[in-house]
Order: structure tokens, then sequence, then C-alpha cells
């Protein structure tokens, strides 16, 4: 093999991994805002030479590399919480990680498709739009992976004003053709050059704008929020000796918070079964000043017995929420006959809910409408949509202990900022381990407890109403966006085919 046959094949191929590792430095807890967009663009820009195959396997690589390191969390979840032996934990995350890094790769094979168009009209556009895609295919298929998201990593910086606009996608498109187009000004000629400035230009600006524009106004006075994050172990609290010790210590914690408007406890803080908690007990929560909502299980005979992760509101009424967004595998098995196998191999407790199919509307709770979530469903947009814009704050409980001491809490956070930022909500978030938080309406963190401590996170919140372009038209506009542009480029493609053909 010569050099240049080396060069060719493996240093594109060494690189894309490189920039996918690099690519997931970008999200928390990293948050190196500026390396995800330009780990993207180094790819974009290796596409450029590549016929369709090699820039599968540039996709492909990159994939592994962003998914490797970013979701290696999942390791820690099925082996050290869920008691899967390591080989086979590793088989399992493995194929994850294969699965995943297809979306880049087959993204990388369909542009190259317009290789025909040129350097600047491909890494501008074109491969923004089509990486845009796949993130929200992603998103959605299969049950739905909406993790590592680029314009996750843009939610603190200028970029991230698009996303009340048209919603976290628009900032992946704008981050990954801010960062194509500071590619294009060290690597392009200079007419090249002068386009990649105006792009950034543009970009800028746009961004500068919807960060001046005021979608969403003050709805009362702020209500003050207290939430009990108690640091319960996974192994304390599925043990049923300690069920009547952790109600007391939530309890305890909950009983001096006479200035809170609105008490959290985490997703399933009590680990029982809502038709067993006691007459006392709920008397207890109805006598004290404030509301409170907490995480319980559900079960109901309809006509066969069902299991819903639900969360209870108590004010002068009871309301629950059922959880509609479940974890495959965590929380369900698709498919039992294919994958019952794994089942067989984890030791999760609970792992057989069902989803909650009916609409649900926001819940009345400190004199205001309160749109709920649980766990990981506040990273699937349609499930906070769902209650607005009624809803004026958003609750979300979660129970991170799974993930140990990995990413996934501080991505889990971060994911709940742009949320927040997306509808123009404040957002409170309690995790029974950490990072349980305080978010305002613009994906602010203003208050944020450590992990593995029992806190107490005081502060308030201004409840909002109004309406954010997201919130309104949905993704519908960048994805027209995106239709005419690959109209547009479909109808040039042919037009040149039909000219070689006369």
């Amino acid at each position: 093999m010569t050099y240049n046959t080396f060069s060719h094949r493996f240093v594109p191929a060494f690189i894309s991994i490189i920039a996918g590792v690099f690519f997931a430095l970008g999200f928390a807890p990293f948050e190196y805002f500026s390396v995800a967009p330009l780990s993207v663009a180094v790819l974009f820009f290796l596409w450029t030479s590549a016929n369709p195959r090699a820039s599968f396997f540039l996709g492909l690589l990159f994939g592994l590399g962003a998914f490797t390191t970013g979701v290696s969390w999942v390791f820690v979840s099925l082996h050290s919480y869920g008691n899967m032996p390591a080989p086979l934990a590793v088989l399992v995350v493995s194929l994850f990680i294969i699965i995943m890094a297809l979306y880049p790769a087959i993204c990388g094979l369909l542009q190259g498709v317009f290789n025909r168009f040129g350097l600047v009209f491909r890494m501008l556009l074109i491969s923004p739009m089509l990486w845009v895609t796949f993130e929200w295919l992603r998103s959605e298929m299969f049950g739905g992976f909406p993790w590592l998201l680029l314009g996750y990593t843009q939610v603190d910086t200028l970029l991230g004003s698009w996303a009340p606009v048209a919603g976290v996608f628009s900032v992946s498109f704008m981050a990954a053709m801010f960062g194509s187009a500071i590619v294009l000004i060290f690597y392009g000629a200079l007419k090249v050059r002068l386009v990649a400035i105006l792009a950034i230009i543009l970009i800028i600006s746009s961004a500068f704008f919807f960060r001046q524009q005021v979608f969403v106004f003050s709805d009362g006075k702020p209500i003050n929020v207290a939430i009990i994050q108690n640091n319960v172990s996974l192994s304390e609290k599925w043990n049923s000796i300690e069920i009547q010790n952790i109600a007391k210590n939530y309890l305890t914690a909950s009983s001096v918070e006479t200035d809170a408007d609105l008490i959290v406890w985490p997703e399933s803080s009590l680990p029982i079964y809502l038709d067993q908690l006691s007459t006392i007990f709920i008397r207890q929560l109805v006598e004290h000043p404030a509301d409170y909502i907490f995480g319980v299980l559900e079960k109901k005979a309809d006509p066969e017995q069902k299991y819903f992760n639900s969360a209870v509101g108590i004010s002068s009424d009871i309301d629950v929420y059922r959880k509609r967004q479940l974890v495959m595998f965590g929380e369900y098995l698709p498919m039992p006959s294919i994958f019952g196998w794994i089942l067989d191999n984890l030791d999760m407790p609970m792992s057989s809910f069902t989803s909650w199919k009916q609409p649900q509307s926001p819940m009345k709770l400190a004199g205001h409408q309160i749109g709920v979530t649980i766990c990981y469903e506040d990273a699937f947009q349609a499930r906070v949509l769902s209650t607005l814009p009624k809803s004026t704050v958003l609750v979300n409980i979660s129970e991170d202990a799974w993930f140990g001491d990995s990413f996934a809490p501080w991505q889990r956070l971060q994911i709940a900022q742009i949320r927040a930022l997306e509808v123009g909500r404040p957002l409170v978030r309690s995790s029974n381990n950490g990072l349980s938080a305080l978010i305002d309406h613009k994906g602010n963190i203003e208050e944020v407890a450590p992990m593995f401590e029992s806190k107490v996170v005081r502060g308030s919140v201004q409840p909002m109403s109004g309406s954010t372009p997201f919130v309104q038209y949905g993704n519908k506009p960048m994805f027209w966006f995106y239709g005419l542009l690959l109209s547009y480029c479909l109808v040039v493609l042919w037009l040149r085919r039909k000219d070689r053909e006369y």
C-alpha cells in the first residue's frame, strides 16, 4: 500500500472517529459549545471529497465515536444497576451504538446524491438539512432516542435564541451551518470565504434579532417551590422494609417548608401503589400549606391488570398524571418474542409498565396550570407541547439513580433547559439523586442541587402565559423549509440530467 493510498483511505477515517468523540464533548457535563458544530462541519467537509459509499463509512465512524463517548451511560444502567452480566451488557450497548451510528452514516450516503452541487451549497445548506432530518428521524423512529442533538449544545449561546422560534432542530441547523462556515473560511477560496463570512453574519444577526423578541408574559406572582431531593439508593428504595422510613423522611423534610406554594418529590418517590397510600398520609399532605406533586406507582384492572408510572398532584383535590413515553427495555419490552432474552438478563424492578394513551390536562396546583412529565418524557417535544399553551409552569420528576455517576443526568438537565426555552415556561426538575433544578423560561438554571446529596432546593419560578412560535407551529416551518430546499435540489438535478441527455 502506497503512502497516498493510506492517506486517502485511513486519514479521513481517523479524523471522522476523532471528530465524533469531540462532538460528544459539546454536551453536558463538558459543554464545549463550539466543539460540536465544528466537529459536524469537519465531517461535512470530508464528505465533499468522498463518494457516497465512502461517505457512508465516514458517517458511521463519526457516529461510533460520538455515541460511544456520549451514551456510555447505557452500560452503567444495564450492568451496574440492571445487573446484566458485563459481557452481555457490552454486546447490547455495542449493538445499540451501531444502530445509532447508522443515522449519520445514511445521512452521508444520501448527501452524496447531491455531489454535483458546489462546495458552499453542500456545506451550508444540503448537509445541515440532511443532518437535522436524521436527528429528527432518530428522535421519532422505534420509540425515539432524542439524545445528542446538536442544538442542545447551544442552549446557553446566542444560537439558542432560535429555540423558541422553531425548536431545537432549527438550532441544530444553524449550528451546523455556522460550523460549516467557519471551516470554509479556513479552507475555501476567496469567494467561498466571503460567502462563509456573509453566512456567519446572517446567522448571528437573526439570532440576535430573535433574542430581542418577547413571545411570552408573566402570569401572576412568582410561586415558591421546594424540591425534596432525598438521595435514596435504589437498593433501599425497592426494599419493602424501607417504605415507611422513605415516606417518613419525605414528610419530615417537607413539613418545615411552610413558605412553599408547591413541594415536589421525584419520580416513584414512594415505591408503593397509589391505592396503598393511607388516608392519614394523604391528610398530612392536604393539611400542609403547600400543594404537592410526587411520583408513585399505580395499578388498574381494565380488564386485565395494568401498571402505570404516575405522578400525583395534591391540593384541595387529587389529580393523577400517567406516563405516556416509556423507556424501552427499562419500563416495557418491545417485541417480547425477539427481545425477551434481554429482560431475562436484567434485574430491574417495575419493568412492565403500560403507556397511557388518552390525552391528559395540566394539573391545577399552587393556583396555576402545571404541565407534568415523568423522567425522559421531557426529551420529547410532543410530550411537553401536549399541555401547552394552557400550562404556565412545567414540572418534570425523575429517577436518575439508574445512571450512576455518568454523563446522563447532566445531559438530561441540558435537555430540560432547551425544553423550557422552546416553550417559554419555567421548569421545575425534581430528581432523586442529584441535579434537581429550577430553570426559568429562558432556559437559565436558577438553582441546582449537587449530585448524590440530600438537599432541598428552594426558590421561586415566575409562571408564564402566551405562546412562542414553536408552541404555535411546532417543527412545521422548519420542515417546510427543508421540503422546499430538497425540492429545489431535486429539480436542479433532474434538469441537469435532461441537459446531458440532449
